[in-house]
């Protein structure tokens, strides 16, 4: 029985993974879990998982989490620390399914611990590839993608020799506005950004996608996964989200991965492999997953990106050229952009400007240096972030 450790658990993935171990509960078991404020959620998991541990964002939500668990509670730590307890627990596999910069310390802290990681939380590669590949190398655990994307790639490569390797080609839904003209998507609302035509992700990840951000932060991630420059990493918009992701091979034949837009396929695959679950045999929480009718799709459509209304895709190639703290740089100050949209504070186009605008300052000020270890990842994170603070604040993004 595999024991699993999850980071993130009241997050979508995080949610989404525990309906897989629920579904195999010959298969998996919970030793420790993650998340952030959502008590009531981690009271119900945890009354349903048994954890030996569980961490949460402060000593406020961790009182009310035991107030809540009462006699049932198991031993609660929170903050950065709880976070990296639960990466280095007793388990076989780390779920790291945190989303943006806050994934990355307990990440890396599962990867020096040897643990094998199932990494849904793409922000660890973008800000730390080449330290998060060094690391693997000293530690010996595995890194196994979850984003549907990389697990595409990921399966689409297993058996062929890397050197036939031609291009990776990143598929894009286009989100929700990839038809809309450029004056109706500057004026695009916080609802329309969030209403995503095939995936049920959560709020910052789904405006990344209306933004193409998302797509960026992927090329920046399988330019580390699969050691590959990024001249060999395209993006192609394919709205049926049916191919997940597709490789090109130096003889020009395509492997590609398809599936139905449902996270739990590419998460079962990351928690068994090199087995693969019989997730359409099983029942119970995954009793809704449905078969990929190819008859019923009937068509898959293709689009080159338009870089012109979704700007945040060349930034990532950009971030790529200039040095390994740009991409850090980059997703910084995305960060602090999309929480801006969020709130309401600026306008949708505010995100791409700001995001470009706090990238060209970095490149201006810094020659282009190797990132030697986690303090410069953390200071291009700290020194991004009050860039983008101080524009968002002034009203300016450019």
């Amino acid at each position: 029985m595999k024991r699993l450790a999850i980071l993130g658990a009241t997050g979508s993935i995080g949610e989404q993974t525990l309906s897989v171990v629920e579904a195999f509960p010959d298969r998996f078991r919970v030793t420790a879990l993650a998340a952030g404020r959502r008590v009531e959620k981690l009271a119900d998991q945890v009354r349903r998982f048994r954890p030996e541990l569980v961490a949460v964002a402060d000593a406020g939500a961790a009182g009310a989490l035991g107030d809540l668990l009462g006699a049932e509670a198991p031993k609660i730590e929170w903050g950065e620390a709880g976070l990296e307890a639960v990466a280095v627990h007793e388990a076989d596999q780390v779920v790291s399914a945190l989303v943006g910069a806050v994934g990355l310390r307990p990440s890396l802290a599962a990867i020096r611990a040897g643990r094998d990681v199932a990494l849904a939380n793409k922000e660890v590669m973008v800000m730390a590839g080449a330290l998060v590949l060094r690391e693997l190398r000293a530690h010996g655990g595995r890194l196994l993608p979850v984003d549907s994307e990389h697990s595409a790639i990921f399966q689409a490569l297993a058996g062929q020799r890397r050197e036939d390797l031609q291009r990776i080609v990143l598929t894009a839904s286009g989100g929700p506005f990839r038809t809309w003209p450029a004056e109706r998507i500057a004026a695009a609302s916080i609802e329309r950004a969030l209403a995503h035509p095939n995936w049920s992700m959560g709020p910052k990840i789904t405006i990344d996608s209306a933004t193409l951000m998302n797509k960026g932060l992927e090329v920046i991630e399988a330019r580390w996964l699969f050691d590959v420059p990024a001249e060999q990493i395209d993006v192609v918009v394919h709205p049926q989200s049916v191919i997940h992701s597709l490789i090109e091979m130096n003889d020009g034949s395509w492997l590609a991965q398809l599936g139905v837009p449902d996270m739990r396929g590419p998460i079962a695959l990351a928690l068994a492999w090199p087995e693969r679950l019989p997730l359409l045999a099983a029942g119970g929480s995954l009793a809704d997953l449905p078969r990929l009718d190819l008859a019923a799709v009937a068509r898959f459509d293709f689009e080159e990106p338009d870089a012109a209304r979704f700007p945040c895709l060349p930034l990532a190639y950009a971030a790529l050229a200039a040095d390994e703290a740009a991409p850090a740089v980059l997703n910084a100050a995305n960060e602090e952009a999309v929480s801006a949209f969020l709130a309401g504070r600026i306008p949708f186009p505010a995100i791409a400007a700001t995001n470009a605008a706090v990238l060209e300052a970095h490149i201006a000020r810094v020659a282009p240096a190797a990132v030697a270890d986690l303090e410069d990842v953390l200071a291009a994170d700290e020194w991004a972030r009050a860039q983008a603070r101080e524009r968002l604040a002034a009203g300016r993004s450019a």
